[in-house]
């Protein structure tokens, strides 16, 4: 009986260890996954979140936010303002050739065009716009005779060419040369149509404005020149 129990095998030889052994075995493992998941500079035992996952988000945030710029832009650019640079000389003085001004598309989605308000408008017989002042609205009586505008068969005063007025007449001269009266023989009839405008450069005797190609209707207007922007040194509003 004795040979028989000697020659059996010890099950608890290899296969289990001690309570105490135990204890020492666990305390080691919760020691060891402490410190892998610790943060060696903070000495936090929150897990690191990865470079790369960080650099991922700030990039995508960017993407995001270039997006709704592009977007932005885009809006402002061809439904809110535009951009337009002026060509010649026919709003001197007010507007010299090559100046950057800023369009407002929108305004007269909201009202109607009012007299002195400087307007972008196209011309399709010429393949281009065109940047002229407000000088009668639908239903007024316009005449022009020599430095004098009537509207309704009043005479207005053209404060935004007082100076330019001033200066030619102190010279003995008019300011509105060659032949720019209006109604003419092309044009006889100066009452304004419903839907339409009549403009005139500032620059009166070089401008090709209303008396020599109409009434504008109100369809073809771009929008009205609120800013200018370029060159720095002129940047101002616009003054209606």
């Amino acid at each position: 009986m004795e040979q028989h129990r000697d020659n059996k095998p010890n099950e608890s030889a290899e296969g289990t260890i001690s309570v105490s052994d135990e204890h020492a075995v666990r305390d080691q493992q919760v020691d060891n996954a402490s410190t892998e998941g610790a943060d060696p500079e903070s000495g936090s035992g929150a897990p690191n979140k990865p470079k790369s996952s960080r650099a991922g988000n700030e990039i995508t945030e960017w993407i995001k936010a270039l997006a709704i710029a592009g977007i932005l832009v885009f809006v402002i650019r061809w439904f809110l303002v535009s951009p337009f640079i002026v060509d010649g000389p026919s709003m001197q003085p007010n507007f010299w050739n090559r100046e950057r001004i800023i369009v407002n598309k929108i305004i007269y989605d909201i009202r109607e065009p009012k007299r002195g308000e400087v307007i972008v408008f196209h011309v399709p017989e010429e393949g281009r716009d065109f940047i002229k002042r407000v000088i009668g609205i639908p239903g007024d009586t316009v005449k022009v005779e020599g430095d004098t505008l009537y509207i309704n068969g009043q005479p207005v005063e053209e404060t935004y060419l007082k100076g330019a007025y001033e200066k030619a007449h102190a010279e003995g001269g008019l300011y509105n040369r060659n032949d720019g009266d209006f109604p003419n023989t092309e044009f006889p009839d100066g009452v304004v149509p419903e839907g339409t405008v009549f403009v005139m450069g500032d620059n009166r005797s070089n401008s090709e404005d209303s008396r020599m190609i109409g009434y504008i209707e109100t369809g073809r207007i771009v929008g009205r020149a609120d800013l200018i922007f370029w060159p720095i040194k002129d940047f101002s509003l616009v003054k209606h």
